[in-house]
């Protein structure tokens, strides 16, 4: 049982900045990843940005140097710092969790997204 709300998104122009938000809520006993995931359309959704407890951070290859995942574990947030945006990052952005509770139970939840636009 995770809520999972996102914030940040909006327009901005190529070469532009956005900060996206999110915060888990609800009864878990762990979560054990969180990460942001993108869709755009008439694409397949893809994995943008991951941290895994323990310190294991991924990115997708078109946003390494870019962009930049930040957990705060103890809050249960997660954000992704967007910098030198292009056209090609528009899309849809989720926010995800993997989390277990007391029983060892997994759920894999998702965010309802934020859309971002980039403009040329």
């Amino acid at each position: 049982q995770v809520q999972l709300v996102e914030s940040g998104g909006g327009l901005v122009q190529a070469g532009g900045s956005l900060r996206l938000s999110c915060v888990a809520s609800g009864r878990f006993f762990m979560i054990n990843s969180m990460g942001w995931y993108r869709q755009a359309p008439g694409k397949e959704r893809e994995l943008v940005a991951s941290d895994i407890s323990g310190g294991s951070i991924n990115y997708a290859d078109s946003v390494k140097g870019r962009f930049t995942i930040s957990r705060d574990v103890a809050k249960n947030t997660v954000t992704l710092q967007m910098n030198s945006l292009k056209p090609e990052d528009t899309a849809v952005y989720y926010c995800n969790a993997l989390a277990y509770n007391n029983y060892g139970r997994r759920f894999d939840s998702w965010g309802q997204g934020t859309q971002v636009t980039v403009s040329s």
